[in-house]
């Protein structure tokens, strides 16, 4: 980042992202820790560098009274940051009237509270830091002394306390100096005895954790540390430094070429607090330690922008939420910011009048002001073909373009049991034409699951969660054989990789069916402009006795000889069985899905190839050509 120096950062389906996005229920149990020890960052966190290295006075995270100068002057003279801060003052405004927070649980969870106290805090704490007005400090006053007398923040839910720990943090060092002494008293005691303390209680797993429980729990806490830090110096610094030897854990999960496992949703969650905290760090210490050039971080931003078809939804792979948000991406322009790219600046969003930007991301006050910081450098663009290795292989293929009804195809491999994973390896997803032809069904509310007792978080080969439509390869647009889930530990490998005007990517997914085939390979590819093969090399053995193509739709079908005709939005798109156009595709309706619990999703099909083996030669190729006309 340019002087003067920041860091930080989003938003929902959820994650969340920005706006209504943020609302996107982000968490699992925390999954293990890789075998070996990823790269470290720098920790020289003790006690005695808290005293010398600490800035002494406020504010101190992710805002400092340099950066502070450089906002003010931004929302006088850049139409963007103007309008945007404009937004974030709506929202301050809106909460004036808005009753103080309670300890409301939503099954086990307070995160929503939490995460509300955020949002709160964040447009609050920043319009009073431009306003003045003391009707902005007196709503703060009247939320910090709402939930520090709070019983507790859920500690057995632990993000709900980190958001609600981060949300505290920010607004003590914002307003503090301007707030009832016993207000701030009373706050820092919560951040102690509500927030600090018990992740010293028992054992946490999101500590070293992979996904994003780490970065939000870490994130909390430090925000917590620091400004507690002038009162139990000795509490802040053992924080402080669990945590810069935990994040490690999680960040090396967007190796090596920046995917976030856990899919584009969780990356606006996991990575809005990566560089929140990142900010936290440089604000406070003039360091994040190593932080924002941890690598492969800042290469997620090109994921991010990836995973955003031209429609407008998501490559929904994983827990990812359907639709990006209307709302500015004050995440990504974290990026934008570090790295002079306007690609990772959603300018015109954050330009749109003012009462269409609704309900901003709960971190906006703070993404304000690295927004503030942009200064734009050479752009550089997106690939049309685009691999990205690592936990959760995908490949993309794209047209270079942005326009609605560009081409725009997604592929993945993978195994079930990634935090937040479904049994979709091998699946993919493909629109053109403005239509979405090859859909994932995508993501379900966790507590209306929950609440039924349905164990929804399970991992096992027989465990409920794989029940679901969205969660099993029957949901998929996959290959299945002899009607058995896939292999939950199985994991599809991206074996092969070009780039040029014909892509092609090959996935191993033999891991994923046990010993019912002895090799399965799929590739994809575009052959042209309008067009997606599906090649699958299969080896079967005596285990093997059906197989079964998948591809899931919401079009209107018409079987015809070798294949069938999708139909759309006056769009259509025919689907030709090149390998064995003598067997007929089946339709399926999944209108309702087949348990109450599934996600209902209109018009929702598979269409089926059913192949039994004893018609196939030992070696046999699939081939499918999909293609819009």
């Amino acid at each position: 980042m340019k002087n003067p120096k920041f860091l930080l950062t989003l938003g929902l389906c959820a994650g969340l992202l920005t706006g209504s996005l943020q609302q996107v229920r982000a968490e699992t149990a925390p999954v293990n820790q890789r075998q070996q020890d990823p790269p470290k960052l720098e920790n020289p966190i003790t006690v005695s560098y808290l005293k010398r290295n600490l800035r002494k006075s406020s504010p101190k995270l992710a805002l400092t009274p340099a950066w502070e100068r450089n906002l003010k002057q931004k929302i006088r003279t850049d139409p963007m940051v103007g309008n945007y801060y404009a937004a974030v003052k709506a929202n301050a405004d809106a909460l004036l009237d808005e009753p103080a927070l309670r300890r409301e649980m939503v099954g086990r969870r307070l995160l929503g509270t939490s995460r509300d106290m955020l949002h709160r805090m964040n447009v609050l704490g920043i319009a009073y830091r431009i306003e003045g007005e003391q009707h902005y400090l007196d709503k703060i006053n009247e939320e910090l002394l709402a939930v520090s007398n709070f019983s507790d923040w859920n500690p057995s839910h632990f993000l709900d306390v980190a958001e609600m720990a981060t949300a505290v943090a920010l607004a003590v060092d914002w307003v503090g100096k301007d707030l009832p002494k016993a207000t701030v008293s009373q706050a820092k005691q919560a951040l102690i005895e509500k927030g600090i303390q018990p992740s010293w209680e028992g054992n946490h797993g999101w500590i070293n954790g992979t996904n994003n429980w780490n970065q939000v729990c870490n994130g909390g806490m430090i925000a917590a540390s620091i400004v507690i830090a002038d009162q139990d110096p000795e509490l802040a610094a053992k924080t402080i430094s669990r945590s810069l030897d935990g994040m490690p854990h999680a960040l090396a999960e967007y190796g090596p070429d920046g995917v976030y496992p856990e899919g584009s949703t969780y990356w606006g969650y996991g990575t809005a607090f990566s560089v929140l905290t990142a900010s936290m760090l440089q604000s406070a210490f003039g360091t994040d330690f190593g932080l924002a050039e941890y690598p492969a971080f800042k290469a997620s931003a090109d994921f991010r922008k990836l995973s955003i078809a031209p429609s407008g939804w998501y490559y929904n792979y994983a827990d990812c939420g359907d639709r990006h948000s209307q709302a500015g991406d004050i995440i990504l322009a974290w990026f934008g910011t570090e790295t002079g790219n306007p690609l990772y600046l959603e300018k015109d969003k954050f330009l749109q009048p003012v009462a269409d930007m609704g309900k901003l991301h709960r971190i906006a006050g703070a993404g304000l002001v690295w927004l503030a910081q942009f200064e734009a450098s050479e752009s550089e663009g997106l690939p049309t073909a685009w691999k990205g290795d690592g936990a959760n292989p995908l490949v993309l293929f794209r047209d270079d373009s942005e326009a609605p009804d560009a081409y725009y195809f997604g592929g993945k491999g993978g195994k079930a049991t990634i935090s937040h994973g479904n049994m979709d390896a091998g699946s993919f997803i493909w629109e053109i034409d403005g239509v979405r032809w090859v859909i994932d069904p995508g993501n379900q509310p966790y507590n209306e699951l929950e609440i039924t007792g349905f164990d929804l978080w399970g991992r096992c080969q027989d465990c409920e969660r794989w029940t679901l439509l969205t969660k099993n390869n029957y949901g998929h647009s996959t290959l299945t054989v002899n009607g058995e889930l896939h292999v939950n530990e199985g994991f599809a490998s991206l074996e092969q990789f070009s780039e040029g005007p014909q892509p092609e990517a090959v996935f191993d997914l033999t891991p994923v069916f046990g010993d019912n085939l002895e090799l399965a390979h799929r590739t994809f590819s575009r052959p042209d402009e309008n067009s997606l093969m599906i090649q699958d090399r299969l080896v079967t053995n005596e285990n093997t006795k059906m197989i079964t193509w998948q591809l899931m739709t919401q079009a209107d079908v018409e079987l015809v000889p070798g294949g069938a005709i999708l139909r759309q939005e006056g769009k259509q798109v025919r689907l030709e069985n090149l390998s064995h156009p003598e067997l007929m595709v089946s339709v399926v309706s999944l209108d309702p899905a087949p348990l109450a619990l599934d996600r209902q999703i209109a018009g929702l099909k598979r269409l089926e190839i059913r192949i039994p083996a004893w018609v196939l030669d030992k070696e046999t190729r699939l081939q499918v050509k999909l293609q819009a006309f």
